[in-house]
C-alpha cells in the first residue's frame, strides 16, 4: 500500500507538475518511487508513459524508477510507451518515451506481459504497419491477393485492440490524503469565512424583517474584536504546535539515521570475510552528498563545545582515514566497486580534515 508521501508524489505525476515533483523528490531523497496504485496496479512510471509526459518520465528514471516493474496485466512502462506509438503518435512518442526507457533498461524490450507480448514484438508490428502498403490490384485482378490484403487489415485491427489500446480509466482518482499543513490552513480559512458569512446573512435578514438597519453598538464591536482575537490566537497556537511536531519528527529521523550508521559500522568494520560492494559500506546517508554524510556522523554533537566537537571529529577521522580503511576492508572490497568506494572514503576524510582545520584556526 502506498504511503502518504508516495500518494503526494503520485498526485504530482498525475497532474504533470514537473517542478513540484522535482522539488518534492529533492526534499524526500529516500522516497521509493516504485509502488503501485489503482485497479491496474500501475507505478508512477506507467502513469507518466500513459500521459506521454517525457520530462516526468526522465525525472522518475533519475530517481531509480524500475522499468521492469509490471502492472496487473504484466505490462511494463515500455509496453505503455510503445502503445502510444501504436496509436500513431509517431516519432515524438518513440523519441520521448521509448528511447529513454530502452537506454535505461535494454532488457525491458524482451520482457513479456501476461499475453506473452514483448515491447520488441509491438515495435516490430509498428515497423511492418508503417511499411509502404502494397498496391491494390485493379478491378478484376487476382482474388487471392485481394483476400490476403483484407486478412492483413483484420489482423492489424485485432492486434491493436488486444495490445495497443489502454483504457482511459486505467488510473483511479487519488485517494483522499491525510490533512497536511496546507489543507489545515485552507480548512480553517473556509470555516472562518463561512462563519462570518452566516453571521452577516443573519444580521441582514433581521434588518430586512424589521424594516430598519441597526447601527453596530460598541459592545457588538468589542464582541467581534474579541472573537477575531481568539481565532487568531488559536491559529497561531496550532501553527506553532504543527511546527514543533515537524521539528520532533525531523529530530527522530536524524537520530534513527545516526543509530543505523553506528550499528552498520560496528557490524561491518569489526570482522567478517564477505565481499563488500558499494552499497554494503555503512555510509552515513546513502545517495547523499559528502557534507550531508558528515552532518549525520556529527549529529547530536555540540559544536559550541570545542573539546567535545574535536573528540567526535577525531573519532570519525580515524574511522574514515583512507589508509586505515584500506587496512580494515581493502581485501574485502569487490573489485568492480573498489575504486568508487575508496573515492568516497577519501572525500569523507577530506571533509573531516577541513572541519578540524577550521576548528584550529578559530582558536
Amino acid at each position: 500500500m502506498a504511503s502518504h508521501k508516495q500518494k503526494r508524489a503520485w498526485s504530482f505525476v498525475e497532474a504533470g507538475s514537473l517542478l513540484e515533483l522535482k522539488s518534492y523528490l529533492r526534499k524526500h531523497r529516500h522516497l521509493d518511487v516504485n509502488f503501485s496504485r489503482g485497479k491496474r496496479e500501475r507505478s508512477p512510471l506507467h502513469l507518466a508513459c500513459s500521459r506521454g509526459d517525457d520530462a516526468v518520465l526522465r525525472l522518475l528514471l533519475k530517481h531509480g524508477a524500475d522499468v521492469l516493474r509490471k502492472d496487473r496485466r504484466g505490462d511494463t512502462a515500455l509496453h505503455v510507451a510503445v502503445s502510444r506509438v501504436l496509436k500513431r503518435e509517431g516519432t515524438g512518442a518513440y523519441g520521448d518515451l521509448v528511447l529513454p526507457l530502452q537506454m535505461n533498461c535494454p532488457e525491458a524490450m524482451d520482457a513479456p506481459n501476461k499475453a506473452g507480448v514483448t515491447p520488441g514484438d509491438m515495435l516490430d508490428w509498428v515497423k511492418r504497419t508503417e511499411a509502404p502498403s502494397r498496391p491494390r490490384p485493379p478491378s478484376g485482378g487476382n482474388p487471392e491477393a485481394e483476400w490476403q490484403e483484407k486478412l492483413f487489415g483484420e489482423c492489424e485491427d485485432e492486434f491493436c485492440e488486444a495490445f495497443g489500446v489502454f483504457d482511459a480509466d486505467d488510473f483511479l482518482p487519488v485517494d483522499d490524503e491525510d490533512e497536511d499543513y496546507g489543507d489545515w490552513a485552507d480548512r480553517i480559512r473556509r470555516e472562518y469565512f463561512d462563519k462570518k458569512h452566516a453571521e452577516a446573512q443573519r444580521l441582514a435578514a433581521a434588518a430586512a424583517s424589521s424594516g430598519w438597519r441597526r447601527r453596530t453598538s460598541e459592545q457588538e464591536r468589542e464582541r467581534r474584536a474579541q472573537s477575531d482575537k481568539e481565532v487568531h490566537e488559536r491559529l497561531q497556537r496550532e501553527h506553532e504546535e504543527y511546527l514543533e511536531r515537524g521539528r520532533r519528527k525531523e529530530e527522530e529521523a536524524r537520530r534513527a539515521e545516526k543509530r543505523r550508521y553506528e550499528e552498520g559500522c560496528a557490524s561491518t568494520f569489526h570482522g567478517g570475510s564477505v565481499k563488500l560492494r558499494y552499497d554494503d559500506i555503512p555510509w552515513p546517508a546513502p545517495r547523499a552528498t559528502v557534507r550531508e554524510m558528515v552532518d549525520v556522523m556529527l549529529h547530536g554533537v555540540d559544536r559550541k563545545d570545542p573539546p567535545a566537537f574535536r573528540k567526535a571529529l577525531l573519532k570519525q577521522q580515524t574511522l574514515w582515514h583512507p589508509d586505515k580503511f584500506a587496512q580494515r576492508c581493502g581485501a574485502r572490497l569487490d573489485e568492480e566497486d573498489k575504486r568508487r568506494v575508496l573515492d568516497t572514503v577519501t572525500a569523507l576524510s577530506q571533509e573531516l580534515n577541513g572541519l578540524v582545520q577550521s576548528l584550529r584556526t578559530s582558536k
